[in-house]
């Protein structure tokens, strides 16, 4: 199959994903339990793509493990997101340069 086709196809998905709910929920949405269940539909889509991520962007996944502990023990402290990045990333630094000085 060419890559025009496999475009197509994946346009074609991506367009009726976005299209359906506005062509087949026309009326407000009265359900508080629909309401609810959509209103966490981004941040479960938002944490299934990055939470694997996480644990496999960098050289050891003992250093991912310590960063993703460090970032939410941080954003659970109420700061932000810049603020958050940055000690996971400086977690990662501090951890994989010590990684290599213990005995294993």
């Amino acid at each position: 199959m060419s890559l025009f086709w496999y475009l197509l196809v994946m346009a074609g998905v991506t367009y009726l994903i976005r299209m359906l709910p506005l062509t087949l929920l026309q009326k407000k949405i009265r359900s508080r339990r629909l309401q609810s269940f959509l209103y966490y539909v981004p941040y479960a889509c938002l944490s299934a793509m990055t939470f694997p991520a996480i644990l496999s962007a960098t050289e050891s996944p003992v250093s991912a493990a310590a960063a993703l502990v460090v970032a939410v023990g941080v954003a659970l402290a109420g700061k932000g997101l810049v603020t958050v990045a940055a000690c996971a990333c400086v977690t990662v630094f501090v951890v994989e340069r010590l990684l290599p000085l213990l005995p294993f």
